[in-house]
């Protein structure tokens, strides 16, 4: 009892023992290492060692391939195969060796959380489908790899996680329309421990920190749009939830207005080329709602699947000076499906188990047909195109007003005499089915009814141009990468793009392709019982499994001896010089019928002359390694003279040595240049920050607060001139109020005894009555004050900084300012008034306030939008900002969220 693993020749048959078992530890692992397959008891590893032998010795291309219908165990065989591929490679422990094992193993975290699935039949369902290259070179050793997916299913959506608030996102799934829908995705299903571990995973792989801030607001978009509700006004569709509007507008980085206006109607370019917009129904809006979610969901898939072949991809890889590259293949994919209500995605998976269990059957006889011919064993062929139903769906979704039941009439018509074919309307007695709706096909695994509501659409999987462009137009690059074709102008012709079924096919017939040049190794999953329970086992239910995967035709074919005779090609060479031959090995390589008689003498000839050929090779390589090693040491000598010529006068250099340039390391030593440029860039720096005078410092640890939160996101933050901080004390800039200024400050600080001035400036600000005016602002080490300059800079707003939660700004060069307060009543102002005029003073006030913030022990949030979100007691509103020629000065103006800055253009 316990035994979970069996062979049929060389085929391991894998029983899900829905528990956990003590079958795939470091000692199993060594137990199967280097030994033939029936050396030890039958188990994934041995099938997995015998394909990478195979792929060593004989520098083939191998495959495994698993089985099973879902909830058989495939994904997790897939992952113990490749546990054992990476515990028995790289010996020497090469770093990049490792690096690569890692990878491919983290990429199956990666993969499982964005499209598994927890379903009725299986916690952990493969959604999609995953053939893995694992490429090595001629020692053996992964060099890297490439993963291929099919057909992911586009209805399970979810994301999980800490960044919730940020992602304006609740802890409830079942507030979300597409997670509350049918099954979880397992991303959004994994309890705080799993997220952790898919995020430490994307790390470890290579994702960015700003790629994978990236994925999450994508997952949030996703969530949100489904959220996103329809109602009819007069004639007109409007959002009846817009607050969400600025939430996904700012997820995913693209103006609110836009947003809208794609979600409400669509782009037509006309005849003559005009562009009109033509305003969605409620059906249509939601229809495209789905579509643009689907569609960004695939997308963001693809992309992570992408991400990851560019990481693990093989690199300077060069035949002649590495020899062969070899691939083992680790083929799993969705299992046949027989659910209550099958669909569209029920309908490819199937189709793709047909197509696949053809192939294995051909692969398990392609070498040995005429002797299975000639035994008397007949084969019961199965179709793998099903009935016809792929050409119908193609050609039914050639026209614009083709429905569902148009298409199931054109089945019933076409189909209607097919003995694996039937419908309520062919078979009216039988209940079981409704009418125009219903039809049945007899599948090699049993009988599937399909409802073809739904099919038309999701074959089609049509999105309009409006939001490919949107989202093309985003500033989030991740977003960006994923929509190329929104590049494409609304007036220019376009192909069609194909249907849902059409591309599927076509990667299945590229699948099999890849498949057939392998040399193949099988996995057959079985599931013991339907309830995923370790003690029950279903007699009938694991007879149909067995019959339908082929086993009994396996072990006939067996018993046959057909998959114990080696093609006579392979024979010849692994044999032939053991025989006794003279003419071998110079001479032509015999017939079958052309061998000679066997002599004793001969083949230890043979022998002989063998081992004094791997002899000799052996010294030459000793010799080869023993040049190679005194050559290294020569190059790691001559760079770390010359590293200590360059840089040994560097303390009397005026720049400290940033001009010398560094010299080319030999590869071993490229780790250690780099190690050694970060301890030079730390020496030189010391060397300038102490010779700094102390009356600077405030200023420079300022510029470096605001460096660490606005390099890279703000185009322009004022590093490069003097920051002079308290403007309206200096004469320079407020001549004839700078006393009226001091006067006010000196009242105050006499009232409550602050410490210092940290920032002032005149500025233009808009309240909550859409009225702008002149003001001057105050910042000190305990308050923000709102000043009136016309009165003696009489005090109109007092803030302590403890309210202030965050500052807003935007990428471009306006000075627009937005302070975040914890009472939700946030402060909107614009710097004006400054001498010179074009001054940039936003970055001085963010690294100033963080510096402060920091000394303080507190946290200050700053971001960085084209697009601010605020609150104006308790009211959201945004505000953007757009240029105008006309103007002088900034100003500001209502718009239909909140408000706008205008700005002079430069």
């Amino acid at each position: 009892m316990g035994r979970i693993y069996t062979y049929i020749g060389e085929v391991v048959v894998s029983m899900n023992p829905y528990k956990q078992t003590q079958l795939y530890g470091k000692d199993v692992i060594e137990q199967y290492q280097g030994r033939e397959l029936y050396e030890r008891p039958p188990h994934l590893y041995a099938v997995a060692d015998a394909a990478y032998k195979a792929m060593k010795r004989r520098a083939k291309d191998t495959c495994i391939v698993i089985s099973g219908e879902s909830g058989a165990g495939k994904t997790e065989a897939s992952k113990y195969i490749m546990q054992y591929i990476a515990a028995i490679t790289n010996p020497s422990q090469r770093e990049e060796v490792e690096r690569v094992k890692n990878v491919l193993l983290k990429s199956n975290c990666v993969l499982e959380a964005f499209g598994n699935a927890k379903t009725n039949r299986n916690d952990n369902c493969s959604r999609f489908g995953k053939d893995m290259d694992i490429n090595f070179d001629f020692k053996g050793d992964p060099t890297g790899g490439h993963i291929n997916n099919y057909l992911l299913e586009k209805l399970l959506l979810g994301a999980w996680g800490a960044q919730l608030a940020s992602l304006h996102l609740c802890r409830e799934p079942a507030a979300y329309r597409f997670t509350s829908e049918g099954a979880s995705n397992n991303l959004l299903a994994s309890d705080q421990s799993n997220f952790k571990a898919v995020a430490d995973a994307m790390k470890v792989i290579g994702f960015s920190p700003e790629e994978i801030d990236s994925v999450y607001k994508i997952l949030a978009t996703i969530l949100h749009l489904g959220n996103v509700s329809f109602v009819t006004e007069g004639d007109a569709v409007e959002i009846e939830n817009r607050e969400l509007v600025s939430q996904l507008a700012e997820l995913t980085s693209t103006r609110p207005e836009s947003l809208l206006r794609t979600l409400l109607y669509r782009a037509v370019a006309t005849g003559g080329g005009e562009v009109i917009e033509k305003g969605h129904s409620a059906k249509e809006a939601n229809y495209a709602r789905d579509a643009c979610a689907k569609a960004i969901y695939e997308r963001l898939f693809c992309w992570i699947v992408g991400r990851i072949n560019t990481i693990i991809e093989v690199k300077n890889y060069d035949a002649r000076l590495h020899g062969k590259n070899t691939v083992i293949a680790v083929l799993d994919i969705y299992g046949f499906e027989i659910f209550k209500s099958n669909s569209f995605e029920q309908f490819c998976i199937n189709y793709c188990n047909e197509k696949l269990q053809q192939l294995f059957i051909e692969l398990i006889l392609r070498q040995e047909q005429e002797e299975y011919q000639r035994e008397g064993i007949e084969w019961q062929h199965v179709s793998a195109e099903p009935h016809g139903g792929w050409r119908l769906l193609r050609g039914q979704c050639g026209g614009a007003n083709v429905t569902d039941a148009m298409f199931l009439e054109s089945m019933n018509t076409k189909l209607g005499k097919h003995p694996h074919y039937t419908s309520r309307k062919l078979c009216t007695t039988d209940k079981s089915m409704e009418f125009g709706r219903d039809f049945r096909i007899k599948h090699y695994a049993g009988n599937v009814t399909y409802s073809v509501e739904g099919f038309i659409d999701k074959n089609k999987d049509t999105l309009f141009q409006d939001f490919k462009r949107l989202m093309y137009n985003s500033t989030d690059p991740v977003l960006r990468d994923m929509w190329p074709e929104g590049e494409v102008s609304i007036t220019e012709v376009t192909k069609r793009p194909l249907t849902a079924a059409t591309l599927f096919k076509n990667s299945m017939v590229a699948l099999v392709e890849n498949l057939a040049s392998k040399e193949p190794y099988y996995v057959r999953c079985i599931k013991p019982n339907d309830q995923k329970s370790p003690l029950l086992f279903d007699a009938e239910r694991c007879r149909h499994q067995v019959e339908y995967l082929g086993l009994l035709e396996n072990v006939r074919v067996r018993r046959a001896g057909f998959a114990y005779r080696q093609p006579y090609g392979r024979f010849l060479l692994r044999y032939l010089p053991s025989l006794a031959c003279p003419r071998w090995p110079s001479g032509p390589a015999p017939t079958p019928l052309a061998l000679p008689p066997r002599e004793t003498g001969s083949a230890c000839l043979s022998q002989a002359w063998r081992g004094a050929l791997a002899r000799r090779r052996c010294r030459y390589l000793r010799a080869i390694y023993t040049i190679m090693g005194y050559y290294k040491r020569l190059k790691v000598k001559t760079y770390l003279l010359e590293l200590v010529h360059r840089f040994q006068a560097v303390r009397s250099m005026a720049d400290y040595g940033k001009s010398v340039e560094w010299p080319d390391p030999p590869a071993v030593l490229a780790q250690f240049q780099e190690n050694s440029k970060l301890l030079f860039r730390r020496w030189r720096a010391r060397q300038i920050v102490k010779n700094i005078p102390p009356s600077d410092m405030a200023q420079i640890q300022a510029k470096v607060a605001a460096m660490e939160v606005l390099q890279g996101l703000r185009k322009d933050w004022g590093c490069q001139r003097n920051w002079g901080r308290d403007y309206l004390s200096s004469v320079a800039e407020n001549p004839v109020m700078a006393a009226q200024f001091a006067r006010r400050v000196q009242a105050l600080k006499d009232k409550v005894h602050f410490g210092s001035v940290l920032f002032s400036c005149h500025v233009r600000k808009i309240n909550r009555f859409n009225k702008s005016r002149d003001r001057a602002i105050l910042i000190t080490d305990q308050h923000l004050y709102k000043l009136e300059p016309r009165k003696e800079y009489k005090v109109m707003r007092t803030l302590p900084l403890s309210m202030v939660t965050g500052v807003s700004v935007t990428s471009c060069q306006d000075q627009l300012v937005v302070f975040h307060t914890q009472t939700h009543d946030d402060l909107v102002i614009c710097f004006h008034k400054m001498q010179p005029e074009e001054d940039n003073r936003v970055g001085e006030l963010v690294g100033v306030l963080v510096d402060h913030f920091k000394t303080t022990k507190r946290e200050l949030q700053v971001r960085v939008s084209d697009c601010i979100q605020l609150s104006l007691r308790g009211r959201k509103r945004l505000v953007a900002v757009q240029t105008r020629h006309e103007l002088a000065f900034p100003d500001f103006g209502k718009s239909r969220d909140g408000f706008v800055l205008y700005c002079p253009r430069r």
